[in-house]
């Protein structure tokens, strides 16, 4: 099938988020979409209906698409083409027996990714939160020699755990913009030339990498194989003044471990850009001076947004026109 196959066909999409406007523009041009003009999460039980009128449905990394959502006996629905590199919130299992691919965004938000990972070592590290509430509060009194003293972060050793397209370009900024040390963990060997090129050494287990490291961060993925990687036990063979960063997913941290050893001083802070059934947060967190938190904002600039939302559009086209998605992940 050719592309004026698909505008005469029109394959009926939703788009279950609002996304970038020149995205959106597109994709009402080349298919029959569907917009969620109120841009609030779907629940279960919209989704269940969304899969029997809809060609494609079009999800984001916060979509809830587990077996609650697709127990249907059949779907219309014949791609999932997700806004995000992870996919941990769709039941693969369950769209492989109801015939439904599942794609993906990768390559695209790893810089921006990494960039933000990096602004959260340094807010850490540096106090910057509590300095800004102080500033935002009236309570700042004027500069004073132990006023919010910090950490350095240049010459540092920074652990890196998943060490994939986000955690090397983690690397790239870390080790040549503040000549921190890498160590690298990674469920599978990492080619020496990869490593070299950012003067890493990988270790073979969190538990070697952990108590090595003044920063630890986070790029693993998700899902039930990484619940609570961070878990109490591997807290406590961090330094005393370390600082852990997590850009991947919120269940990879044990979020009410990770306050306990925030407000007793076994690390030295924490900064998370994702949390653990977000958009909720966990109260305790939010009593911890000592952890810089974002409503997940690592892919958010215009730039990536947009890039995200065109790689879709892509794996779309390919999928209509009868050729296996260059993103294709299950």
């Amino acid at each position: 099938m050719n592309a004026p196959a698909i505008l005469n066909n029109r394959p009926r999409v939703l788009v279950t988020r609002r996304w970038p406007q020149t995205v959106e523009a597109e994709l009402a041009e080349r298919f029959d979409t569907v917009f969620n003009v109120e841009d609030r999460p779907m629940s279960a039980e919209d989704f269940r209906d969304a899969l029997g009128k809809f060609d494609a449905i079009l999800p984001t990394v916060t979509d809830g698409l587990g077996s609650e959502a697709m127990d249907v006996s059949k779907a219309r629905t014949r791609i999932l083409a997700n806004y995000g590199v992870g996919f941990s919130h769709i039941d693969t299992d369950a769209a492989k027996k109801l015939g439904i691919a599942v794609t993906n965004t990768p390559d695209v938000l790893s810089e921006c990714t990494a960039d933000l990972a990096m602004t959260l070592m340094l807010m850490v590290a540096r106090r910057a939160g509590e300095g800004e509430r102080e500033l935002r509060a009236g309570q700042w009194t004027g500069w004073r020699p132990t006023h919010l003293v910090g950490a350095k972060v240049s010459g540092k050793v920074l652990g890196i755990v998943g060490f994939g397209r986000i955690g090397q370009a983690m690397a790239q900024r870390a080790h040549f913009g503040f000549g921190m040390k890498i160590l690298v963990q990674n469920r599978s060997r990492i080619a020496q030339d990869v490593l070299d090129r950012y003067n890493a050494v990988q270790v073979d287990t969190i538990e070697d990498l952990l108590p090595q490291c003044d920063f630890v961060s986070l790029h693993c993925p998700g899902g039930a194989a990484n619940r609570h990687l961070i878990n109490s036990h591997r807290l406590d063979l961090m330094k005393p003044g370390a600082f852990l960063i997590n850009t991947a997913r919120g269940e990879v941290i044990d979020e009410h471990a990770l306050a306990q050893a925030l407000m007793f001083d076994c690390i030295g802070g924490a900064a998370l850009d994702v949390f653990d059934g977000e958009p909720k947060v966990a109260p305790i967190l939010l009593d911890c001076d000592n952890l810089v938190m974002l409503p997940h904002l690592g892919s958010a600039t215009e730039e990536t947004r947009t890039a995200m939302g065109m790689r879709v559009l892509d794996n779309l086209v390919d999928f209509f026109e009868g050729r296996t998605p260059g993103d294709q992940v299950a």
